[in-house]
């Protein structure tokens, strides 16, 4: 692997190197108690009473499984042109997340269900990175909000537990964030720009599950439990985690996609799966299949802007039956498992099954701590169904006073169980960037994507930081 201009001091590595409805339950005709929440505040009428909401489909998930080793908190960062001004930076902090509410919130248990109440504690304090990527947000440390706001050198990272928001909503925010702190550092930028959140921006907290929840008509469209392959070896340090940089030309990555007659996001899931292959199985077959998870952002399917989570998780499956699969022959076989199924029916029929099991009127008034470990249980027997998770964020476009300023955009997961490597992709300016994670030791399946897609006259440029070394 080829080290880059990062080192692990650059993550921050400390070893020697809506308009706020004050007092309104906005939830239709339901009320806290339809979650179990008790609350004294509710029997003094005089007294404010904070905002709350229910959590998302998804989000249900992540308060059960979260731990310190499996997080489920992602990073996404900006790397500026200059250093970063810490005070200036916790001044647009405060600036913008008075505007998202969705931010401002405490996770609490109800009866029945979990629930999101308004925290009107101070915002947690910007500080320098002192962590990896991605690491376990403690609540009571964080003055109980399930986000972060760091920074080093020249670079700003936000982190978010992934109960609050997908990486579309966190995009908004880091967009925003980064907008005002510019605007702060350069006031010239106010001369063409007003100080405030963008135009055009939602920040609509609908469920959109429940919104366009409709049943399936018999389609059985169940998550498998059968066992994938498991990327074992030698793991890092406990509590390390490897990242690696792939800047790569976004023209270069389309023409190669292009060469082989596959979309861009099939020709990178693809190549991955096929580097797994190669460095796994050694191109031998095998009695279980390679499964990469891909998240498919639902808004553009369903017309929603909501900032809550809204996605569904189809899989890249490659069972190898036989010796010596071609890269060819991989790449088309993953491109025809994602077209399967992102279908706008098959779509609807992954929403349906999600939701009809939150829905589901005899589950309804089962207590929270019963559901905790019916899920935690669900969840166990499934993890090991993955191989590996590839997202793509999408494509970042910044207004052109502030484009300067910014150099890059970066994403990055946290591990899960049965899931020791992943990757994060996203597009800025004429680049994309995928991020591999990793509490791996052995880099061989990351070596082999990026030499796959360098004979397809892809340049590659690497960074890493540096815990290999």
């Amino acid at each position: 692997m080829v080290q880059g201009c990062r080192v692990p001091t650059d993550y921050g590595i400390t070893r020697m190197f809506y308009s706020n409805h004050e007092g309104t339950v906005r939830q239709g005709c339901r009320t806290p108690s339809d979650y179990g929440i008790i609350s004294s505040m509710a029997l003094k009428k005089k007294r404010k009473q904070p905002a709350w909401e229910k959590l998302d489909n998804t989000a249900l998930l992540f308060p059960v499984i979260a731990t310190e080793g499996m997080s489920n908190v992602y990073r996404l960062s900006a790397c500026m042109t200059e250093e970063i001004d810490p005070e200036a930076l916790a001044e647009a902090q405060e600036k913008v997340l008075s505007q998202f509410l969705g931010f401002r919130m405490r996770l609490r248990a109800g009866f029945f269900w979990y629930y999101f109440e308004e925290n009107d504690r101070p915002l947690p304090e910007v500080r320098e990175e002192n962590d990896f990527p991605g690491a376990y947000i403690n609540k009571s440390r964080n003055n109980q909000y399930l986000f972060r706001i760091t920074y080093y050198r020249k670079r700003i990272n936000l982190e978010v537990f992934h109960a609050l928001t997908d990486g579309f909503g966190g995009l908004v925010l880091l967009k925003e964030l980064v907008y005002q702190y510019l605007r702060i550092k350069h006031p010239e930028i106010l001369e063409v720009e007003k100080d405030k959140i963008s135009s055009g921006i939602f920040l609509d907290k609908e469920d959109s599950y429940l919104k366009n929840f409709k049943r399936a008509k018999g389609r059985d469209v169940a998550y498998k439990s059968k066992k994938a392959i498991t990327l074992k070896g030698e793991k890092l340090p406990k509590g390390q985690l490897g990242v690696v940089h792939g800047i790569l030309p976004f023209a270069q990555l389309k023409t190669a996609a292009k060469a082989h007659g596959i979309t861009l996001n099939q020709y990178l899931v693809g190549t991955f799966v096929y580097a797994i292959y190669r460095e796994v199985l050694k191109g031998d077959p095998s009695d279980v299949p390679i499964n990469c998870c891909v998240p498919v952002d639902l808004r553009s399917y369903y017309d929603s802007h909501t900032m809550k989570n809204f996605f569904a998780m189809v899989s890249a499956i490659f069972k190898p039956e036989k010796d010596e699969y071609s890269y060819e022959e991989v790449l088309a076989i993953v491109a025809e498992s994602l077209k399967s199924q992102t279908t706008p029916e098959h779509l609807n029929d992954i929403l349906s099954y999600n939701v009809s099991n939150e829905t589901n009127k005899f589950l309804r008034p089962i207590p929270l701590f019963i559901k905790n470990i019916a899920i935690k249980k669900v969840y166990d027997a499934t993890a090991y169904g993955t191989t590996s998770t590839v997202t793509n964020v999408g494509r970042i476009e910044l207004r052109e006073p502030y484009r300067p300023y910014v150099e890059n955009f970066y994403a990055m997961l946290s591990m899960s169980k049965g899931q020791n490597v992943k990757g994060a992709v996203l597009s800025y300016n004429d680049k994309m960037i995928i991020t591999f994670t990793t509490i791996l030791a052995d880099l061989s399946v990351l070596r082999r994507f990026f030499k796959c897609l360098t004979a397809d006259g892809v340049e590659c440029a690497i960074e890493t930081n540096g815990v290999w070394d």
